[in-house]
């Protein structure tokens, strides 16, 4: 399996199933088990765990796009090999270590972009979602098959699939076990915006640099503003958007993004 180049992080690893590359504050993590439409097995879902933990600390690291490698599969699910014989114990450490590393990628603090192209079923569903948005190109298909083999959605799904798109087609979705297409998905909410395949690289790419270009310190907040304020009451929301508007206005970035405007000029934030 080809591995990945180190990057500049606390840690430089060589990867067996995933690639990771960095330029000019984008960092590319691709899921590279093409000959398995890039299946989670355990070996990936660590991977990805010390990949995301070293990408979150380092500094200079603003936007992550997590795709999959080749154009027919994001993820087609977790690896049905190494559940198939599980037992009730074993069943729910799996479940509760898949999601740990969803909750690593969901609350890292930086805009992570998932580049569905292909299949993004089970586990490569879940996965998406616990990304910040979600590009799709238009051959995209996604679903939580897991009823079909007479299991739930163990990452998370049946939790942030509702939260997406509510209820009822969240029921639908996972009850039923179908596949819907990308076009189909943005419709929900589930996508966001959809391209072309023979754009949707270049697509995702503009988007993560105009990120790039932004505070890092600014995303951050914005980002706890709305994954926390989901958590509680819209009051108590509103207070701690409040709260973090404060530590923005005081910033130093905040400073040289209102005196850019005033001057006409594009802004040069410290991240601060």
């Amino acid at each position: 399996m080809t591995q990945s180049t180190s990057f500049e992080g606390n840690s430089s690893v060589n990867y067996t199933n995933i690639l990771c590359d960095v330029s000019e504050g984008v960092a590319t993590v691709t899921i590279n088990r093409p000959e398995k439409l890039n299946a989670l097995n355990s070996a990936t879902v660590e991977e990805l765990d010390l990949c995301f933990a070293d990408l979150g600390a380092d500094t200079a690291v603003k936007v992550i796009i997590l795709t999959g490698a080749g154009e027919k599969a994001f993820v087609a699910g977790a690896d049905i090999g190494e559940m198939a014989d599980l037992n009730a114990s074993a069943a729910e450490r799996f479940a509760a270590r898949g999601q740990s590393v969803m909750n690593r990628i969901e609350r890292l603090g930086k805009p992570v972009i998932a580049a569905v192209n292909g299949f993004a079923l089970g586990g490569g569903c879940e996965l998406a979602m616990a990304c910040s948005f979600r590009y799709a190109s238009d051959n995209a298909k996604l679903g939580l098959p897991e009823t079909g083999l007479g299991l739930i959605p163990g990452f998370g799904g049946t939790q942030r699939l509702p939260r997406l798109v509510g209820q009822g087609r969240a029921l639908e979705m996972i009850l039923l076990g179908n596949m819907i297409t990308a076009v189909d998905a943005m419709a929900i909410g589930l996508v966001n915006t959809v391209f072309p395949q023979a754009e949707f690289e270049d697509a995702v790419k503009i988007v993560a640099r105009a990120l790039a270009e932004k505070s890092s310190l600014t995303l951050r907040l914005a980002m706890q503003a709305v994954n926390e304020g989901l958590l509680v009451d819209q009051d108590s929301g509103c207070r701690l958007e409040a709260a973090l508007f404060g530590v923005t206005g005081a910033s130093e970035d905040a400073h040289e993004g209102c005196t850019a405007f005033v001057e006409k000029r594009k802004p040069v934030f410290k991240n601060q």
